[in-house]
């Protein structure tokens, strides 16, 4: 399967599963459920979005907390295929999951849960430091360790005898617990509306500051219509590495046909300022 066929798959799934039209019980115009009934640019671009998507009329109703679950899951489902066509790039065992796993499960952050227990006891240090450390992503993606048998699959390059690479969390034969490394942590935003959608900016943080080891890929993806609510999660640098669209081109197309040239501006600023990408991207920016 090409990716524009597994991309194509998980805007059928989105489109089936998650995006709704309701109707604006003012003005009775219809709306997609992901745009913002108070704003005019919002719901143009956002129709301008579906109608690309070949999106049909849906008037069920869905609450706005099953359709950011199931953004999640979908776009966890469309990262594990998309980047398994990319195993002989990026070679190895890969785990994937959408259950607010903890990233104390992992071999750069596996001290967090020591640290929690210790700071739930002490009041003091409790009051000091507070207790957001253990950050719960919405998609993490962790990469297996691996075994001397594969290191030395072609060749002997570590040997059992060998006084070296003891210390290194990849080799699973160095560690009793043998937990995962955290590849990947993307954060999921169906709509940009309030400052909430700013945690992923302070989740970002704590994945920086509090690990041991290598940082892995920290992504934010989002369906937001509005540019200017994109720009503030996706500008400015040294936390969040990029925001994604889940149909950015599709965006652009809809905010051209609009003639809506202050969005476009922005979302101009964004792209060549390597700070929004396509959906379709972001496999190929995991694999390095």
């Amino acid at each position: 399967m090409r990716l524009i066929e597994i991309r194509q798959e998980y805007h059928g799934k989105i489109c089936r599963d998650i995006i709704r039209t309701r109707t604006d019980s003012k003005k009775g115009t219809e709306y997609p459920n992901f745009a913002d009934s108070n704003n005019t640019s919002s719901v143009n671009i956002a129709l301008g979005i579906v109608k690309r998507l070949n999106y049909v009329t849906n008037n069920t109703v869905i609450s706005e907390q099953t359709a950011g679950g199931l953004f999640e899951k979908v776009t966890c489902e469309f990262l594990e295929k998309s980047f398994t066509l990319l195993q002989h790039l990026r070679p190895g065992k890969w785990y994937y999951s959408t259950t607010q796993t903890a990233i104390s499960g992992f071999s750069q952050y596996e001290h967090l849960s020591y640290l929690e227990q210790v700071i739930k006891k002490d009041k003091t240090l409790s009051s000091a430091l507070g207790g957001d450390y253990i950050v719960k992503p919405d998609i993490v993606i962790g990469r297996k360790l691996v075994t001397r048998r594969e290191v030395n699959r072609t060749r002997v390059i570590v040997d059992p005898k060998d006084t070296i690479a003891k210390l290194t969390p990849f080799l699973q034969n160095n560690t009793d617990k043998q937990p995962p490394i955290l590849h990947a942590s993307i954060s999921c935003k169906w709509t940009i509306r309030s400052d909430r959608s700013q945690n992923a900016r302070t989740e970002a943080l704590n994945l920086i500051r509090n690990r041991k080891g290598h940082l892995p890929h920290i992504v934010a993806v989002t369906a937001e219509p509005l540019p200017t609510r994109i720009a503030t999660l996706a500008l400015g640098t040294g936390d969040i590495d990029c925001v994604y669209h889940f149909a950015l081109p599709e965006l652009a197309e809809a905010i051209k046909e609009v003639k809506n040239q202050d969005q476009l501006d922005i979302l101009s600023s964004m792209v060549e300022g390597k700070r929004l990408r396509d959906i379709s991207d972001l496999p190929f920016d995991l694999a390095v």
